[in-house]
């Protein structure tokens, strides 16, 4: 992944990565709110201010991995075909996500994730955190449903279907890791219960939300 990049960046990440994995080496053995973040540079071998250099807080050190994803939902919906309806696309790219074993749908079973995992549900503090990712979520979905022409408020009580099906599947992802299953026996299970749970939906969205070829707008 580093292939074609320079020197400099190249160490950019190799610190990026060092501090993540030290940080939550440190937060899976003593707790998050029992680690400084000055313990977190004496770890990875770097200063404190490159810590902050990296990342604005010590919450960061533990959601930078799940920043990139907070868009999944909106970027399937947005980038669908013509024809395909906005479940559909969700559907679509939660499928792909299972079949990759991403951790941001609760398929991966790494030391690091299910660390990361643990932790959150271990600290009420990641776990407020981890709400407010869901909130940016469900709001860059409504942006880009709105976008298309729906009336905001249509927007979010479709939106609130597409994201509370796809965490409604994540949650239990969690709770099967958290008892200690692996991500392959979930990651099957999963396929089928993302099927039914998204059958249930388009039932009831009834097609709505399908693009159409000569426009973005919702068809009626």
């Amino acid at each position: 992944m580093t292939e074609g990049i320079g020197l400099r960046e190249r160490k950019k990440i190799q610190t990026r990565r060092r501090l993540l994995a030290e940080a939550t080496k440190l937060f899976t053995e003593r707790g998050f709110d029992q680690v400084s973040v000055a313990e977190i540079a004496e770890a990875a071998d770097v200063s404190k201010m490159t810590v902050f250099n990296y990342f604005d807080s010590k919450e960061d050190l533990v959601f930078a991995p799940m920043e990139e994803h907070i868009g999944d939902v909106a970027r399937a919906v947005r980038d669908r075909a013509p024809g395909e309806s906005a479940a559909s696309a969700v559907r679509r790219q939660f499928l792909d996500s299972v079949e990759s074993r991403d951790p941001a749908v609760g398929v991966s079973d790494s030391p690091l994730a299910l660390g990361l995992l643990k932790l959150i549900k271990q600290t009420p503090a990641l776990l407020t955190r981890a709400h407010w990712y869901f909130v940016r979520a469900f709001d860059q979905l409504t942006d880009a449903l709105v976008e298309e022409g729906e009336e905001p408020v249509i927007a979010r009580i479709v939106a609130a279907q597409l994201i509370g099906t796809r965490n409604a599947l994540i949650t239990e992802n969690h709770r099967r890791l958290l008892a200690g299953e692996t991500a392959d026996a979930i990651a099957a299970d999963a396929v089928e219960l993302a099927g039914r749970g998204f059958d249930l939906l388009e039932k009831g969205l009834g097609g709505y939300a399908t693009r159409d070829d000569a426009s973005p707008r919702m068809a009626s």
